[in-house]
């Protein structure tokens, strides 16, 4: 199937309906290796960055909020500039950490006007004792009732109980951090599907059994399967890069041998593609001050394409 730019209503040029949703196109093609990418949005106006998303032959720019808990470019702005100029269907992460509950779902309605349909909900990292010094954290929202809330703004209801103009057509997305306590996490999904979280990014992660197993668990808690799609992350790493998430030693030790990391993402992705899952979320190579190398992340994308 053929995916066409859409305009800023979400419809093609001649007015028929594109499938942009993630999970509408997730549903559409079950059988595709679909790959979320992430982006980190730069530290001013530079588009030249942003242009690095055109890059990356992905089926979404995830555009993560403030990393680094620095100032950046908004993710929605980044996401509506990346697909307006890169061609690339890109997604926003949206953090409940620093907004209150009125500018959380104003900025949610300029994302709609925008004709940006897929949204990520995070909580953002804390900060610490000397950054609350200078900045203070907000969450109005967890992360669950501000999936609750997207659902309610979906049937057009704002956060007071009050009628919505038009309701929005948001495709909320979640979380999922297996480093954490497994019954925790698996206990915390079924509270996010239930609230709304319609697919899921997982942090890193290198054994499909992980994932298999909070499946199991998920529906022995929920009573019933997770029906959303679930990307599981694979993370792309150089010897200079940070690491994320419980790296195995036979990784850091093909690392230290000077393996790839390419290679290794490639090796990992294809574990997780053989066992089922064929909806990935790619994070290319962090390094320290929060570069990343994204020619490291489009060479495993081409790889990937051209099978």
């Amino acid at each position: 199937m053929r995916w066409r730019k859409r305009s800023h209503c979400g419809c093609s040029p001649t007015g028929d309906r594109v499938v942009t949703s993630v999970v509408e196109r997730r549903a559409a093609d079950p059988d595709a290796v679909l790959v979320v990418c992430d982006f980190t949005p730069p530290r001013g106006a530079d588009t030249d960055a942003l242009m690095a998303a055109g890059t990356l032959d992905a089926d979404w720019i995830s555009v993560a909020y403030n990393p680094g808990k620095a100032t950046r470019v908004n993710a929605v702005a980044a996401a509506r500039w990346i697909a307006d100029h890169t061609g690339r269907d890109a997604i926003f992460t949206l953090g409940t950490r620093d907004m209150n509950r009125l500018a959380t779902q104003s900025l949610l309605l300029g994302a709609q006007l925008l004709g940006l349909e897929n949204v990520v909900v995070v909580r953002g990292d804390g900060f610490t004792a000397r950054e609350r010094e200078s900045v203070k954290p907000v969450h109005d929202f967890t992360p669950t009732a501000l999936l609750r809330s997207i659902t309610e703004m979906n049937a057009g209801v704002d956060f007071r109980g009050s009628k919505l103009q038009a309701p929005t057509a948001l495709c909320a997305g979640a979380t999922i951090d297996l480093g954490r306590d497994h019954d925790a996490e698996v206990a915390l999904t079924v509270r996010k599907a239930e609230a709304g979280a319609r697919f899921f990014l997982t942090q890193p992660l290198y054994d499909p059994g992980t994932l298999e197993r909070l499946l199991d668990d998920y529906a022995r808690a929920a009573g019933v399967t997770l029906d959303a799609p679930v990307f599981a992350g694979v993370q792309v790493m150089t010897g200079e890069s940070l690491r994320f998430g419980e790296v195995p030693a036979d990784v850091i030790a093909d690392l230290d041998r000077g393996r790839p990391g390419e290679e290794i993402a490639l090796a990992v992705l294809d574990r997780f593609v053989a066992r089922g899952f064929r909806s990935i979320y790619l994070v290319p190579p962090i390094m320290r001050g929060g570069r990343r190398d994204y020619a490291a992340a489009a060479r495993v994308l081409t790889t990937l394409r051209a099978r």
